[in-house]
């Protein structure tokens, strides 16, 4: 079984980053959590907007939480927003159902999460499973 290491970490950092320069994004933060949903790395861009970081991580700690990629947890919450409502204060708060939040997957073993926040949702979204796909692992985006 595969391990996400602090190296793996900064190769999705690293390539995530790289997908948004060649997007030409707004500057980003970028969070990778373990399966634990413990803190592997985060970074912010120079010019990112206030709360960016958490935004990111409540991405990543909501994919995580609720074992589906957050693009998925927004599709629920359009359909059951009471459930989403109740997950979130159980969660007091923590989690993003907003796509950018993408679980990292080696086959069917959870790694971790990449969380993305900066630009919009969907290029958010295409950064973190780019970063991941550079690690050389599948992205379950939801």
């Amino acid at each position: 079984m595969a391990d996400l290491t602090l190296d793996t970490a900064r190769k999705i950092l690293d390539a995530a980053l790289a997908k948004a320069a060649e997007l030409k994004l707004k500057p980003l933060v970028v969070t990778v959590l373990d399966a634990r949903g413990v803190l592997k790395l985060a970074a912010a861009q120079d010019g990112t907007s206030l709360m960016r970081a958490e935004i990111a991580h409540g991405k990543a700690f909501g994919a995580l939480a609720m074992g589906m990629g957050s693009r998925a947890l927004y599709q629920r919450a359009q359909e059951q927003a009471y459930f989403i409502d109740a997950v979130n204060t159980i969660a007091k708060g923590a989690l993003v159902p907003v796509p950018g939040g993408v679980l990292i997957m080696d086959g069917t073993t959870l790694l971790g999460a990449v969380g993305v926040s900066g630009d919009t949702s969907d290029n958010d979204e295409a950064c973190a499973v780019a970063g991941i796909q550079a690690a050389g692992w599948k992205a379950n985006a939801g």
